[in-house]
């Protein structure tokens, strides 16, 4: 049933290597869902940053090999000693009654770090483990796996897993801080909106073997540095609202042949690279094909998509109101663009009749504009 959507999207990468999701990646796609070009651009494998690239619109976000290094030296120090500080957060910051801890480190398989190796040993602790079999209660990098598109995509997540009370939590480790109790909105979000795809992909390979949903989960601990001190500290978030927006968008994945239909039969993004792998294809050309899919951008993609400015360029060049936000877009139902805004706000459009409101309000607040302007002037 999928060859014919398959075939599709591959010739939408090319001849390029497909690059699998991965819980960045997903969590990309939950922060933006009305997008076309990101959804056929992961769901083909496409190099997203070398596309952008090629068309003059360089991604320009990431960690900072500074903040790269401070993240992973944090993360080693709590799980060092068997999680020793992790057991401590738990136990006295959360506190959570712990008994005698088991743990499971996961990273490789008897040396053997592959990804698929890896997994089935995932599979195999943490099943034991649901069935009460197993001694095991934290479980480290395990390798997790989701069927995305009829695609595996192995997830690794940078955390611990751990099993208490008959339920499996997910626990992220980020070293921004939690000062006074509190973190950055967005950087909590986004973890969180990561770990989401962490507790889907543990509920997909639980749910394999009967074991319900219920028995992960969907409270993660974020554990990061308390106050401006290197000391790890505790807080318990809820992530139900990000797992939802999530699985929705994992079922539009399974609907790409939708989207896929729409397309004109010839396109394709591909680099046609040479023999040293510079694109040979004309960016004039590549940029053609990418304006024919829909787009839609918004400011905060700047923060986690590569295509952010290739898109931003194309809002502006339309006038688009979502260079704005969707805050101040929603605010003009039913306007889409500067220009109409503006033509509205002159009096140099007729509204219609579901923009009467907006309309006059426009025309009052341009009045009020003119009149400052003149108050400045005479002054």
């Amino acid at each position: 049933m999928r060859e014919p959507v398959d075939d599709r999207l591959a010739a939408l990468r090319g001849s390029a290597k497909r690059l699998d999701y991965n819980a960045r990646s997903l969590a990309a796609l939950e922060n933006n869902p009305r997008c076309t070009l990101r959804a056929l651009l992961d769901a083909s494998g496409s190099d997203k940053a070398a596309i952008a690239t090629h068309v003059g619109h360089p991604p320009a976000f990431g960690q900072s090999s500074f903040a790269i290094t401070r993240g992973n030296a944090f993360e080693a120090m709590v799980k060092a000693n068997g999680c020793a500080e992790l057991l401590r957060v738990l136990r006295e910051t959360l506190e959570l009654t712990l008994p005698e801890v088991g743990y499971e480190d996961l990273n490789d398989v008897g040396g053997d770090g592959r990804s698929k190796e890896r997994h089935e040993r995932t599979e195999e602790v943490l099943l034991r483990a649901a069935r009460g079999e197993g001694d095991g209660t934290l479980f480290d990098h395990p390798m997790l796996c989701l069927q995305i598109g009829g695609h595996k995509a192995y997830l690794e997540p940078d955390l611990v897993a751990f099993r208490i009370d008959g339920r499996f939590h997910v626990v992220e480790i980020k070293s921004f801080p939690i000062i006074d109790e509190q973190a950055a909105p967005a950087q909590v979000r986004a973890a969180t909106t990561q770990a989401s795809a962490y507790i889907i992909a543990l509920r997909d390979l639980l749910g394999r073997a009967g074991i319900g949903e219920e028995a992960v989960s969907d409270t993660i601990v974020l554990v990061a540095p308390k106050d401006f001190t290197n000391r790890p500290t505790g807080a318990f978030v809820d992530a139900r609202k990000q797992v939802a927006a999530l699985t929705r968008q994992l079922s539009r994945i399974e609907r790409v042949g939708d989207l896929v239909d729409l397309l004109p039969e010839d396109l394709t993004f591909d680099l046609a690279r040479d023999s040293e792998d510079r694109p040979r294809r004309p960016a004039e050309e590549l940029n053609e094909a990418l304006d024919q899919v829909l787009v839609t951008y918004r400011p905060d993609c700047l923060n986690h998509c590569e295509m952010a400015f290739y898109c931003r360029s194309r809002a502006r060049a339309e006038a688009s109101l979502d260079v704005l936000g969707p805050v101040v877009r929603d605010q003009f139902g039913g306007i889409d663009t500067t220009t109409m805004v503006m033509g509205l706000a002159r009096g140099e459009l007729t509204p219609s009749e579901d923009q009467m409101e907006m309309a006059a309000a426009l025309r009052h607040a341009a009045r009020l504009r003119a009149e400052l302007e003149d108050l400045g002037g005479a002054a």
